[in-house]
């Protein structure tokens, strides 16, 4: 606590979780992004790659009120970020590894009341127009980008080239991220105008589950690309021969090496799965991080996605039909009760407005959050490779261990030390801070900046009004997604677990992304760290009917694989009804039913 604020939550650091603070930054309330970057984040990322990098667009086109920039904090390994209030704040210096902010000279504190009509004035606008300026405009001209990146020689390319290259790659990133922000603050402008308008016609009460339904859509990128992985199966599951018993291999590798060994298989290879790589390759496990290789240079989570499929036949057609009859349902039970007047025509405007823009948070992730990233690293890859072959480095993907300037100088000839000896040091405090549990949130928690719409997304205020659970067998989180399940738990962290979840299980994880969607058609339940009712693994679990608690902070530090819990999407409640190293005695029963 501090002295001038004695009822406000702080937390500057400890023995277990030291933190250095620069001039003004104790005043903020820092969040942990595990949402989109639950990883030690690399030294290249946080230099040219971060969301945050044009925040302070979003916020000076719209006129917000709340805030004028959002920033980041290196804080043991792990990235926090902050909301800068728009009458005073901090200064970036430069866009560095660890930036240093300074107090920026306040503004006229009168401020956020004379431009929030300008935002209120505009906004409903952007939410009636933007789906048609994305199809018509915005996504031609990022696709019309992709092409030049995509059809890029790297390989016969100079050092000199892809140094060129790279600042024109860095320069569609800051375009798209401009895109994206425009986009993502409307958007998510109308979701808040639609609870509200639930709020005020329905009375005060829980309508998140109501309103999760409500944010479904069964026309995006996201539905397309688990389309064409149904249409694969499909011909697999119809032709049979060697491609099906190639299938039946127990691993991705596996699969691969059997695929190469028959004519048919390298067909398969040729007409199916590289098309694929072309169109959706363009994102991985974690797409904001430039460290983690994409489906374009490595199929085999397109691979394991496919025999996920085979063994479970997965039915994408009844798929769709339920999430969209489940959207007309929740259309017509959000209208239900609510009497003819003004809150019903206030409420039928924001629903409107609300599901115009429900493809575009699938479609975003597609273009910008995977698509437009991938591209980065790509370059980035390609010039590591150059720099391998001069001697220069061991690893391509060493260059994701430099920073924007040391590699521009390593590039030119200009570094002054070792750049080998560099990025070893860097992997091995990468690797260290993977061992620290990153808190939640550090500095101080101000009512005025827990506030900030956007921390709705990591669960904010909620986790600083949750109380510790009654029993050291609950977790307590967020009810994402409605329904009750009891399994066998199964902790997922990286890419190469996906083909150890078993059918019903339940997949306890930091975080999902997009291509986590693989693994939806076959599980029992979710349970994550991270995220809010918004969040990326509560949308996709609704739309695939999975109940499901996101928002826990520590799931996967208490809960392990091989215990039996039960999820209970409703209340947001996950209890650990067998400890798995507690009971050896149920152990094969548990490993065989799950094969059943």
């Amino acid at each position: 606590m501090t002295d001038s604020t004695p009822s406000v939550p702080t937390f500057f650091g400890d023995d277990d979780f030291p933190v250095e603070w620069e001039d003004g930054q104790k005043d903020l309330f820092w969040v942990h992004d595990d949402l989109h970057i639950p990883n030690p984040i690399s030294p290249m990322y946080a230099d040219i790659g971060g969301w945050w990098l044009k925040c302070d667009y979003m916020f000076r086109r719209f006129g917000t009120p709340f805030a004028s920039d959002w920033i980041m904090k290196i804080i043991n390994g792990y990235v926090y970020t902050a909301a800068v209030p728009a009458k005073a704040g901090l200064h970036a210096e430069g866009n560095e590894f660890g930036a240093r902010y300074t107090p920026r000279v306040p503004l006229d504190p009168e401020y956020p009341n004379q431009i929030g009509a300008y935002l209120g004035w505009t906004l409903p606008y952007y939410a009636d127009n933007f789906l048609v300026w994305w199809r018509e405009r915005l996504r031609p001209e990022m696709e019309r980008n992709f092409e030049r990146f995509d059809n890029y020689d790297h390989d016969g390319a100079s050092l000199l080239e892809l140094a060129i290259l790279l600042e024109d790659v860095i320069d569609m990133h800051d375009r798209h991220w401009q895109i994206h922000w425009v986009l993502n603050f409307a958007q998510f402008s109308s979701t808040t105008a639609l609870n509200a308008a639930i709020a005020e016609a329905k009375g005060e009460g829980d309508h998140s589950a109501l309103m999760g339904r409500l944010q479904s859509s069964t026309e995006n990128r996201n539905w397309d690309s688990i389309n064409e992985l149904w249409k694969m199966k499909e011909k697999i599951k119809a032709d049979g021969g060697p491609v099906a018993e190639a299938f039946e291999k127990a691993t991705a590798t596996d699969i691969l090496a059997a695929l190469k060994e028959t004519e048919a298989g390298r067909a398969f290879i040729a007409d199916q799965l590289e098309p694929y790589q072309k169109v959706y390759g363009y994102k991985s496990m974690w797409a904001h991080e430039f460290s983690f290789k994409t489906w374009r240079e490595n199929p085999a989570p397109i691979v394991e996605a496919v025999r996920g499929y085979l063994e479970n036949d997965y039915d994408f057609p009844a798929e769709i039909k339920a999430v969209a009859e489940d959207l007309e349902a929740a259309k017509r039970e959000v209208m239900e009760g609510v009497p003819e007047g003004e809150a019903r025509d206030r409420l039928t405007s924001a629903l409107e407005l609300s599901l115009k823009m429900n493809p575009l948070t699938p479609d975003h992730h597609f273009y910008i959050d995977q698509g437009t990233n991938a591209r980065v690293r790509i370059v980035l890859v390609a010039i590591g490779r150059k720099l391998v072959e001069a001697g220069v480095l061991t690893d391509p993907e060493d260059v994701m261990y430099l920073r924007y300037n040391e590699l521009r100088a390593v590039m030119a000839g200009g570094y002054p030390g070792d750049a080998a000896e560099l990025v070893s040091d860097r992997r091995d405090a990468r690797e260290d801070a993977y061992e620290i549990r990153p808190r939640d949130w550090v500095g101080t928690a101000d009512p005025e900046q827990v506030a900030f719409p956007y921390w709705s997304l990591w669960a904010f205020p909620e986790k600083l009004e949750r109380k510790p659970p009654e029993s050291e067998d609950l977790v307590t989180g967020l009810p994402a997604s409605s329904g009750v399940v009891e399994g066998t738990a199964r902790v997922v962290v990286s890419p190469e677990e996906f083909d150890q979840v078993q059918k019903r299980e339940i997949v306890v994880c930091r975080m999902t992304s997009p291509a986590w969607v693989v693994l939806f058609t076959k599980i029992g339940g979710l349970v994550t760290d991270a995220g809010g009712m918004a969040s990326h693994p509560a949308v996709v679990s609704r739309e695939f009917s999975i109940p499901a608690v996101v928002g826990t902070s520590d799931a996967t530090r208490r809960i392990k694989t091989g215990d039996r819990i039960r999820v209970n999407g409703s209340t947001g409640q996950v209890e650990i009804l067998e400890g798995f190293e507690r009971s050896s005695e149920h152990r094969a029963v548990r490993d065989l039913s799950a094969h059943i």
